[in-house]
């Protein structure tokens, strides 16, 4: 692509359907037709957000490398916003492609599988105590 192409959001609203599909992701403009079939997670959410800013549905699912390379190839250009154009997502595009955008989220779930692990360790050690002192008292 030669030439970097502005398209406004009213431009890119128009392009909402399965053979016509136009998503804004951080500001730039992708048409996404020639993906829609092949989209690992159905073309039902794509369509979803056609001719829309998909920025915060693109990060909330946190891509691939490869799927943030797939986007680079449909990029057809820019979003010029305009007065009365919706305002842009608030999630910020990731400074590393592919890593999850807050790594305090992933250390919260990282903490809540420990905790998890731990409870059903002391569950079981309980219940192991538990049966044994049962079998202990039958056989007296």
């Amino acid at each position: 692509m030669s030439e970097t192409r502005e398209l406004t959001y009213a431009e890119v609203s128009e392009h909402t359907s399965k053979k016509d599909l136009y998503l804004v992701v951080h500001d730039k403009v992708y048409n996404c037709s020639s993906f829609v079939d092949e989209h690992p997670g159905g073309e039902e959410v794509m369509i979803d957000v056609g001719g829309q800013d998909a920025s915060e549905a693109f990060e909330d699912v946190g891509h691939s490398d490869e799927a943030r390379e797939i986007l680079n190839g449909l990029l057809i250009g820019n979003l010029k916003r305009e007065a009365g154009d919706p305002s842009p997502s608030s999630s910020a595009p990731n400074s590393t492609p592919g890593k999850p955008q807050s790594a305090s989220s992933a250390a919260g779930l990282g903490i809540g599988v420990y905790a998890l692990v731990l409870v059903g360790a002391a569950l079981a050690f309980v219940a192991y105590q538990y049966l044994g002192s049962s079998n202990g008292q039958k056989s007296s």
